[in-house]
């Protein structure tokens, strides 16, 4: 698996952000993954993770997945998550996505899942992605903390 690039200032993967979760994503060239536990701090309920930040991790696993598999960064235009059943503060999550459509580099579509560690289903989004162009995207490549050189060549 090769290790992706972290941005200095993104929630789910910054490096410098000090609310962050700094999620480690990860890649075989078709899927993104990353595994993170979260803290009592992320729960909307007592004992039960904010679902907003679950779809957040999700949609951020499927920006990844589209960007390793296109060599393009993207915005969210449509999420849709189900969620299965309560993820819990201090247990070990996993996020997996994949690319599920690429629509001539005007729209992609992906879907993510999250899983505990015993492989239970704790919720799943599916996601349609508009690509990042021009001043926004020389932004974005500028708040990376490391090189993209490997995951856009």
């Amino acid at each position: 698996m090769l290790k992706l690039p972290h941005t200095k200032s993104c929630f789910v993967c910054g490096l410098n952000n000090p609310l962050g979760l700094k999620l480690d994503f990860e890649t075989d060239g078709q899927i993104v993954r990353a595994r993170f536990v979260p803290r009592p701090e992320h729960v909307g309920f007592k004992e039960t993770m904010h679902g907003g930040l679950i779809s957040t991790v999700l949609d951020e696993a499927m920006v990844w997945v589209i960007g390793v598999r296109t060599k393009r960064f993207s915005y969210c235009a449509e999420l849709n998550v189900r969620f299965v059943q309560p993820a819990r503060p201090n247990e070990e999550l996993l996020v997996i996505a994949e690319l599920v459509a690429n629509r001539r580099d005007k729209l992609f579509e992906a879907s993510a899942e999250l899983r505990g560690a015993r492989g239970e289903a704790h919720a799943s989004a599916t996601g349609k992605y508009l690509p990042i162009k021009g001043d926004s995207l020389a932004d974005l490549l500028g708040d990376f903390a490391e090189s993209t050189e490997s995951l856009l060549g």
